[in-house]
């Protein structure tokens, strides 16, 4: 498969979505149609090394395919990241960026017919929510959705709104948020570990996709395995 072309990318809006958290609205005039398969990224070049590809941040689009030529990213402020420091500090509604997409292989399955686990912390609920959003619009065909979503407290949660509605108007969608840090009705406590090993106590066939920090990854492959689940069945993109 070729590599995508750069682009220009026009900055058409901006959302503070928490203290350290921005979504992003980036339209490509080149391009009538951008098309991509839900759980793809795209790649941003960033004048921020004179080494080219020390210059490149690749973020999973947040927004389902929707036939027009504008993505939604939706991007955390990591302290002391190059990359992160000059889209917060120097992107504004109006900036152009060079961008190029769509790539990546960690996408909805092919068979759906299984249960799908998709379990994510931070903003790695963005292939998630493209996913889900994808599912409803198109009324594909699939078996029980779960999105077990894990971050520290409740300003921290993204897209909780939406994806409480959308489990409410899809039978088979179960939004599941984790905070860590804090006990709250509607939400679990602890980790997200425990809530998947709980609705997979009798290890129901499943998918398992997870995206978001490494040493989550690294545990949640760890326990699956153990509970009798393959290597197949677990797919993975790392955030860091």
């Amino acid at each position: 498969m070729s590599v995508p072309e750069w682009q220009t990318g026009i900055v058409t809006r901006i959302e503070e979505v928490t203290y350290n958290t921005r979504r992003y609205w980036i339209t490509m005039p080149a391009t009538e149609h951008f098309d991509f398969a839900p759980g793809q990224f795209v790649t941003l070049d960033l004048p921020i090394h004179e080494q080219r590809n020390k210059r490149w941040r690749s973020y999973s689009i947040a927004s389902s395919p929707d036939g027009s030529n504008t993505v939604e990213l939706v991007i955390v402020h990591l302290e002391g990241g190059l990359g992160t420091t000059y889209l917060f500090n120097e992107i504004k509604e109006g900036s152009e960026l060079i961008i190029r997409g769509p790539q990546g292989i960690f996408t909805m399955p092919t068979d759906m017919h299984k249960d799908l686990y998709m379990i994510c912390t931070g903003t790695g609920i963005a292939p998630f929510r493209s996913i889900v959003n994808y599912i409803h619009a198109h009324n594909t065909p699939h078996a029980h959705l779960h999105i077990i979503f894990g971050t520290r407290k409740r300003e921290d949660v993204l897209y909780e709104e939406e994806l409480r509605a959308l489990s409410q108007k899809m039978e088979r969608f179960h939004y599941h948020p984790v905070l860590s840090r804090e006990t709250i009705d509607g939400f679990h406590n602890g980790y997200v570990h425990a809530v998947y090993q709980e609705l997979c106590k009798d290890k129901p066939p499943a998918n398992f996709m997870l995206c978001g920090w490494k040493v989550m990854i690294d545990e949640a492959k760890q326990r699956l395995q153990a509970m009798g689940y393959e290597k197949k069945d677990i797919h993975q993109e790392l955030y860091g």
